[in-house]
């Protein structure tokens, strides 16, 4: 399996959830920046990483969304 060094999140809202604003303080958090290219977030790892530490990585993801009624894709893949 190939290594990952990108992360890209699309993000699909609930409108009785948190407002947009809050959940992109919350990625912010995690070190997710603002993507342009089909995508709402992007995620450089700055090094390879395994698809292990990926998986590990959405579980943060998750947790850190947990109750904002925030429906997410993530999709991994090298640079």
């Amino acid at each position: 399996m190939s290594d990952v060094t990108k992360t890209f999140l699309l993000l699909q809202l609930d409108s009785e959830g948190a407002p947009y604003s809050e959940v992109a303080e919350v990625l912010d958090s995690l070190g997710f920046r603002p993507e342009s290219e089909g995508y709402d977030f992007v995620y450089d790892w700055e090094r390879p990483v395994s698809v292990r530490e990926s998986l590990e990585f959405a579980d943060r993801i998750q947790e850190a969304l947990r109750g904002k009624r925030v429906n997410f894709r993530i999709e991994s893949a090298e640079d």
